[in-house]
């Protein structure tokens, strides 16, 4: 996969990730430790798709987690969400394994 790509795909999972924390409470709906998990593995996907865009393992982990941090707080605003610190922590979590289970891709031709 062209390294052109996976901006646009951690541009377009952050758009997921906005839509799936506006719908209103009980929407989702999964039971604890459930959605710890589900928060874990969409903030690996995330600083996953990140590192993949060339970022440094710090720039990846920094900036899914910063969007883990804005999400908790939008969700204070939705009907029935809150804004949790676990949940945050999963976040946190899963961006960090996420970018280190990723290599930056350098899929362009090296010129020799």
């Amino acid at each position: 996969m062209t390294g052109r790509l996976y901006p646009v795909l951690a541009a377009l999972w952050a758009v997921v990730i906005f839509i799936a924390s506006s719908q209103p409470g009980g929407a989702i709906g999964l039971p604890s430790p459930w959605d710890k998990l589900a928060h874990l593995l969409t903030y690996a996907v995330l600083a996953w798709l990140l590192r993949k865009s060339g970022l440094s393992l710090f720039w990846a982990v920094t900036l899914a987690t910063l969007y883990g941090t804005s999400d908790e707080w939008h969700q204070r605003f939705v009907p029935g969400r809150q804004s949790d610190l676990a949940d945050l922590l999963a976040d946190a979590s899963g961006a960090l394994l996420g970018a280190l289970f990723a290599t930056p891709d350098n899929s362009a031709p090296s010129k020799r």
